[in-house]
């Protein structure tokens, strides 16, 4: 198992303790439903318990992730400095924006990006419809994650809902063990966001099926008990 365990939430107990070895996790949803706040809160979990990760962000460079994460009281500098953690921001700090369509290619062709227990790309469908061939790109990416997770890495990756041709979705949603689904919660003026666990196989306890939570600044990940509309 790679847990995600930290001690300010209960977020590993509801999702077993944590995801087991040569996992692939997708997780899907609207623009600003909560992917990225899940996979922030999962990496620092996995470094907290030893594991090291390695993030591709196609929205974040490295400045704004690092004060993201310190906005969530998620410290990672320490990580990040004994190369536990590797972050690689798709766009550069400075300078003109690279165009994405040859991303996937020199992505697969970088393998010390893998060498981590965990690879999380937030957000892949950015990366897989800019691609020249989108269909055929998607699933040799998935033949080449199949080939890291039998090393027993485990590979989180977040969609935009809708945002690609489904042909293109159903092969990840097919493969992958564990798949969520985020939405925003609207019940009167309260806004949350709530992540539908549809699939985890080989779960070592108890899943709760819905999660809902919040993303506070200084706290980062909070799980409510409420009512879904």
């Amino acid at each position: 198992m790679y847990h995600i365990k930290i001690d300010r939430d209960e977020l590993h107990g509801k999702l077993g303790g944590g995801f087991p070895e040569g996992t692939l996790v997708i997780i899907e949803g609207e623009d600003g439903s909560g992917k990225s706040a899940l996979t922030q809160r999962f990496a620092y979990g996995f470094l907290l318990n030893g594991h090291t990760v390695t993030i591709i962000s196609t929205e974040l460079t490295v400045r704004d992730f690092i004060n993201q994460m310190y906005s969530l009281n998620y410290p990672i500098a320490s990580f990040l400095l004994r190369n536990r953690l590797v972050f690689v921001p798709v766009y550069p700090l400075i300078g003109q924006i690279r165009n994405r369509k040859d991303f996937l290619g020199r992505l697969m062709a970088a393998p010390q990006l893998f060498s981590t227990d965990i690879i999380i790309i937030d957000t892949l469908s950015s990366l897989v419809k800019s691609s020249l061939n989108a269909e055929t790109r998607a699933i040799q990416l998935l033949g080449f994650f199949k080939k890291l997770m039998a090393m027993d890495k485990t590979i989180i990756l977040t969609f935009e809902k809708n945002a690609i041709d489904e042909k293109i979705m159903m092969p990840f949603r097919s493969a992958a063990h564990v798949y969520m689904e985020t939405k925003i919660n609207r019940i009167g003026g309260i806004v949350n966001r709530v992540a539908f666990v549809r699939r985890f196989s080989n779960a070592q306890s108890r899943i709760e099926n819905t999660i809902a939570f919040r993303v506070e600044a200084g706290t980062g990940l909070i799980l409510e008990i409420m009512a879904i509309s």
